[in-house]
This record gives structure tokens, sequence and C-alpha cells, in this order.
């Protein structure tokens, strides 16, 4: 039973393709980087997880450079939570939804 839903999903962890993915986005950078290491095969999982590592990887090492931490990090933060709950709404509803310039870079690193 098992090995049929992990060959009808084609995912690492034979969980739907549309929880794994969103489970990418759950924990930001840090289940990107683990899902990314998991997903062997499976393009739509290493594409939601580099998003989500590109993405929420960035904005963390951007709230450590002093000038953007102290007067943006506020700003920096909310347009990350934002952006947080579009990507999980998006992934679990199937859809592989490109953030601007981040998904084309994504995509060409997938290939």
């Amino acid at each position: 039973m098992a090995e049929d839903k992990k060959s009808k999903n084609n995912t690492a962890t034979g969980l739907d393709q549309n929880i794994e993915n969103v489970l990418c986005y759950v924990g930001g950078w840090l289940t990107g980087l683990i899902f990314l290491l998991l997903a062997k095969e499976n393009k739509r999982t290493k594409f939601h997880a580099m998003q989500s590592l590109v993405i929420f990887g960035g904005i963390s090492v951007l709230s450590f450079i002093p000038v953007i931490g102290w007067f943006l990090s506020w700003i920096l933060w909310i347009v990350a939570f934002v952006l947080w709950l579009v990507l999980i709404i998006k992934a679990y509803q199937g859809e592989d939804w490109e953030v601007p310039v981040v998904g084309e870079f994504v995509k060409k690193q997938i290939k």
C-alpha cells in the first residue's frame, strides 16, 4: 500500500504531493533545505523547496545586515509573513506559483 501511494505521488516521504509542497514552506528556509535534500527526482517538490530556501534564506540574511536590519526589518518580516501565507495556500491548492525573479531563477537551477 505504501509503495502504491509513493509511486502514485512520486514523493520522497510518501505524503500527498500538495502536502509535501506545503511543508517546504512551513519552516521557512530550514524545511526548504530538508525537502531539497529529500526530493531526488520530484521536480515539483524541488521547485517549492528551492523557492522556500532562496526566499526565506535571503530574507533571513537581509535581516542581519545592520542598515536593513535596523530600519527595514519590520517591513521585511511583514512582507515575508504575507508571502509565506500565499505560498502555503498556493502549494496546497496544487499550484506551482512563481515568485517574480526568484521563481525563474529556481526553475533554471532545477533543470
